[in-house]
């Protein structure tokens, strides 16, 4: 059983037992997040999609971990003008285990 979830402007495919990585949630770690809007869900009965969201499924989870990933560095550069910015950022992430899909 598997399900597509959308969270952070982005869809990921979850079954139960995985971690995914997400933007970074609301909550502490070690609370239980939950989330509806689910776009796709397949079990051993069948296939459901959502149009664009199933509205009696949801999928539960647990934060694992709050951290912040790899630093990137921007840098603006524009020739001849003596214009140059350099801007370092990391992104913010949670670490989610999946608990259940409730169908």
């Amino acid at each position: 059983m598997y399900a597509i979830i959308e969270t952070g402007g982005k869809q990921y495919r979850v079954e139960e037992g995985s971690t995914i990585r997400v933007e970074k949630l609301p909550a502490e770690k070690g609370e239980t997040v939950t989330f509806d809007r689910v776009l796709f869900c397949k079990n051993g009965e069948g296939v459901k999609v959502g149009t664009p969201h199933l509205d009696n499924c949801q999928v539960e989870g647990k934060i694992v971990n709050n951290g912040r990933g790899r630093k990137i560095t921007v840098y603006k550069y524009k020739p001849k003008k003596n214009y140059s910015r350099k801007q370092g950022h990391r992104q913010p992430y949670s670490d989610v285990k999946i608990e259940k899909i409730n169908v």
